[in-house]
C-alpha cells in the first residue's frame, strides 16, 4: 500500500474520530445541563435513577454491547473487497435479530422491575426500571444502525442522532421530572421515573431518525453489485463471533458494577454504619452524583474507539500493518491527551467543582469522592481504548479476563472497606480505582505484547503525564489564591480552570507531545503542523 493511501486511510479514521468527538461534546453539554440540574432537583431520587439504570446498562450491554463493532467490522471488510450485496444482508440480519432480542431484554426488565430493584437494595427503583424498561429494544436497532455507518467510516449521522437522544432526553425527562415533583408534589422515587421517561422518548426520536437517514442514503447511492453474499447462517454465525465475546466483556463492567453498587447500599445499612435504606440512598447520592462528571472523559473515548476497530481492520485487509501500528500508537496518545488533564483536574479540584455544580450535595463527602474517581478516570479511558485496540487484532477473549480480575478485587475491596464505618461510601471510589487500575495495566501489557510494533509507552504517555501534572499543580495554587482573595467559589474555579487549560496547551506545544506523524494522521494535520512550527 502507497504511503498516500496510508495517510488517506488514517486520515479517514481521524477524520471520523473528530466527527464523533465533536458530537460527544455537544452531547455532554447538553446531559450537563441535563443531570446536573436533575441531581439537584432529585436529591436522594437520583440514586433510584441510577439503580434502575445499572439493571438497565447490564441487559443493554447483553443486548447491545458487541453489534457496534461487530457489524462495522463485517461492513468495512465487505466494503473493502467491494461486496455491496454482503453489506446489505449483513445490515437486514443484524438488525432483525438484534432488535428482537431487544424485545426480549425490554419484556424481562418490565416484568422483573421489583424483583430488580430488591437485588440493589433500593425498592423505590422499581418505577424508574419500568419507564426505561422499552429503551433496551430501541437502542439494539440504534446499535446496528451505527455499527452500519461506522463500517463505512460516516460517523454523521451516529453523532446527530446523540444529539437528538440528548436534546428531547433534556426537554421531556428534566420537564417531567420537575412537574411531578415541583407542581404535582410527588415523591423523588416517581421524580426519578419521570426523568427516566425522557431517556425512553429520546431512544425512540433518535432511532426514527437513523431510519430516515438510513432509507435516505441507500435512495441517494444505491448499492448495486454482483457478489454472491453470504448464507444467513453464516453472516449470523460470524456476527455473533464477533459479538458475544465483546458482549461478555462489556457486560461484566455493568454486572461488577450493578453488583458493587447493590453491595455498597447493603453494606452501608447493614456493616458498621447501621443505616436506614433511606440514609443510604441520601449518602449514596453524593457517589452516584459526581459519576456524572467523572463519566465525561471516558464518554469521549466512543470517538476513538468507535474509529480503531473500522480503521484497523482496513490496514489489516490490506496488508498494511505499519498503518495498523500508527493508528494504534495516534488512538492512545490521543486518549491520554484527554484523559491525563480530565483525571488531574477531578483530584486538584474535587470539592470546588462540587460545590459549584451540586450544591444539593454534601461536598465534604462528594468533594473527596471526585479526587479519587478522577485517578480511576485515567484508568477508565485508557481500558476502554485498549480494549479497542485488541478486539481491532481479534483478541476479544482477553478483556473479559482482565476485566474480571478487576472487578473481582473491586467487590472484595469494596465489601470489606464499605464495611469498615470509619470509612464506609468512601471505599466505593477506592475500590474502582484498584478495579480499572488493574485492568488497565494488564490491558497494556497484553497490547504491548501482542501488536506488532506497539510504540513505547513511555513515549505515548511520558510528556502528556507531565504537562498534566504541571497544569494540576498551577489549577489547585491558581484556585487557592484567587479563592482566598474573592471569596467566590465560583469565580476560583473558572479561572483555575480558564489557567490550566492555556498552560496544558501551551505545554503540549512546548514539550513536542504531537510530532509531525501524529498530526499527519488528523485532518488538516498539515496545516496545523505549520501553524505550530512542528517538523
Amino acid at each position: 500500500m502507497s504511503e498516500e493511501k496510508q495517510q488517506k486511510s488514517s486520515s479517514t479514521f481521524f477524520g471520523g474520530a473528530a466527527i464523533l468527538a465533536a458530537g460527544i461534546l455537544i452531547v455532554k453539554v447538553i446531559s450537563a445541563v441535563y443531570k446536573m440540574p436533575l441531581v439537584n432537583i432529585l436529591g436522594a431520587g437520583y440514586t433510584d435513577f441510577t439503580a434502575a439504570f445499572n439493571i438497565f446498562n447490564i441487559l443493554l450491554m447483553i443486548s447491545t454491547a458487541g453489534i457496534p463493532v461487530a457489524v462495522s467490522k463485517m461492513i468495512s471488510e465487505a466494503n473493502t473487497q467491494g461486496r455491496p450485496n454482503q453489506i446489505k444482508k449483513i445490515f437486514r440480519i443484524a438488525f432483525l435479530f438484534f432488535f428482537a432480542f431487544g424485545a426480549v431484554c425490554s419484556a424481562v426488565m418490565f416484568l422483573g422491575a421489583d424483583g430488580f430493584a430488591a437485588l440493589m437494595g433500593d425498592t423505590k427503583a422499581a418505577d424508574c426500571m419500568r419507564a426505561l424498561a422499552p429503551s433496551v429494544m430501541l437502542v439494539s436497532g440504534l446499535a446496528v444502525y451505527r455499527g452500519y455507518c461506522q463500517g463505512h467510516q460516516h460517523m454523521t449521522p451516529s453523532s446527530i442522532s446523540q444529539i437528538i437522544e440528548a436534546l428531547f432526553k433534556l426537554i421531556v425527562g428534566l420537564s417531567l421530572a420537575w412537574y411531578l415533583l415541583k407542581v404535582l408534589g410527588q415523591p423523588d422515587h416517581i421524580g426519578a421515573a419521570g426523568a427516566i421517561v425522557g431517556v425512553t422518548v429520546s431512544e425512540l426520536v433518535a432511532l426514527i431518525y437513523m431510519t430516515a437517514e438510513h432509507f435516505h442514503t441507500r435512495a441517494k447511492s444505491p448499492l448495486v453489485g454482483n457478489d454472491q453474499p453470504d448464507s444467513t447462517r453464516q453472516i449470523l454465525k460470524t456476527c455473533l463471533s464477533l459479538a458475544v465475546p465483546i458482549t461478555l466483556a462489556s457486560s461484566s463492567t455493568s454486572i461488577i458494577t450493578a453488583v458493587d453498587n447493590a453491595m455498597v447500599m447493603r453494606r452501608l445499612q447493614n456493616a458498621g454504619l447501621m443505616l436506614s435504606e433511606n440514609a443510604a440512598r441520601s449518602l449514596m447520592s453524593n457517589y452516584t452524583g459526581v459519576q456524572t462528571v467523572y463519566q465525561i472523559p471516558a464518554s469521549l473515548m466512543v470517538a476513538i474507539t468507535a474509529s480503531v476497530i473500522p480503521a484497523v481492520t482496513i490496514c489489516f485487509t490490506r496488508k498494511d500493518r505499519k498503518g495498523a501500528a500508527r493508528i494504534v500508537g495516534s488512538s492512545l496518545k490521543t486518549a491520554a491527551l484527554i484523559a491525563f488533564p480530565s483525571g488531574v483536574g477531578m483530584v486538584v479540584l474535587g470539592t470546588p467543582i462540587v460545590k459549584l455544580l451540586f450544591p444539593a450535595l454534601d461536598s465534604s463527602v462528594a468533594g473527596v469522592i471526585l479526587s479519587i474517581l478522577g485517578v480511576a478516570n485515567i484508568f477508565v479511558c485508557l481500558m476502554l481504548v485498549c480494549n479497542s485496540i485488541l478486539q481491532s487484532h481479534g483478541v476479544l477473549n482477553l478483556p473479559i479476563v482482565t476485566m474480571l480480575i478487576g472487578g473481582t478485587i473491586m467487590v472484595l475491596a469494596d465489601y470489606f472497606m464499605v464495611g469498615t464505618a470509619s470509612i464506609n461510601i468512601y471505599g466505593s471510589p477506592v475500590g474502582t480505582c484498584i478495579c480499572y487500575g488493574t485492568t488497565c495495566c494488564l490491558d497494556l501489557f497484553i497490547v504491548y505484547r501482542i501488536v506488532p510494533g506497539c510504540p513505547s509507552f513511555v513515549k505515548v504517555f511520558g510528556k502528556t503525564l507531565l504537562a498534566s501534572v504541571i497544569m494540576g499543580g498551577a489549577a489547585w495554587a491558581i484556585y487557592g489564591l484567587v479563592h482566598r482573595a474573592t471569596g467566590s467559589n465560583t469565580l476560583g474555579v473558572a479561572v483555575s480552570i480558564l489557567a490550566a487549560v492555556v498552560i496544558y496547551v501551551v505545554l503540549i506545544i512546548a514539550l513536542r507531545v504531537l510530532n509531525k506523524d501524529d498530526l499527519s494522521l488528523m485532518p488538516k494535520g498539515d496545516k496545523i503542523g505549520r501553524l505550530l512550527h512542528i517538523q
